[in-house]
């Protein structure tokens, strides 16, 4: 069987195809908002990518890991067009991801010592990719609130996105403190 051609030179003049077979411009709002969740995910490789084999990073990575696959349901979501007023459920994600996101939250957090100070991003390179991962989650969710004031889009993909961001918060942390290595509060008077 031959191979197909990774390229197919159908968005040479700057369209793609959706889901379904529909073609929009590139710069669709639909395409933003699921190019952005693509590359969150490609930012949480690279975090995974990162981590070290120790039993507490292990439990960690298998955690983004399924993170990884809930993206890409949400990016396959996104990359369809839906009914007009009509929420189609997501493959893997409803309240129970949810849940058990913030219970990963949860867990990151217990052993953290509590925060009295605005934190920068930084400390060590695990940290420092959890937290560029963290504002490209903020960026995905910002798109994802703009397409969802033009089409219908699952409330739960909000839901997790936002939570998302917080479990990326949490992890940066984590990963300085489990290192050693001390957060950098932010000096408002630098």
């Amino acid at each position: 069987m031959k191979k197909s051609n990774l390229y197919t030179r159908t968005g040479d003049l700057g369209t793609t195809a959706l889901c379904g077979g529909s073609r929009v411009r590139k710069n669709d709002q639909r395409v933003e908002a699921y190019g952005t969740v693509d590359e969150l995910n490609a930012h949480l490789g690279l975090l995974r990518s990162s981590l070290s084999s120790v039993d507490a990073m292990s439990s960690v990575s298998d955690t983004l890991l399924l993170i990884q696959n809930k993206l890409f349901n949400i990016g396959s979501y996104l990359a369809t067009e839906h009914s007009e007023g009509v929420v189609n459920a997501i493959n893997g994600l409803d309240h129970s991801a949810i849940n058990a996101l913030e219970l990963a939250i949860d867990a990151l957090d217990s052993p953290l010592p509590p925060l009295h100070f605005f934190v920068l991003p930084g400390g060590t390179m695990q940290a420092s990719f959890a937290h560029v991962a963290r504002t490209v989650c903020r960026r995905a969710e910002r798109q994802i609130v703009t397409l969802a004031e033009s089409t219908s889009v699952d409330p739960d993909v909000l839901r997790y996105i936002n939570r998302l961001s917080d479990y990326l918060f949490a992890l940066s942390r984590y990963l300085n403190v489990t290192a050693g290595v001390e957060e950098i509060a932010w000096n408002p008077k630098a």
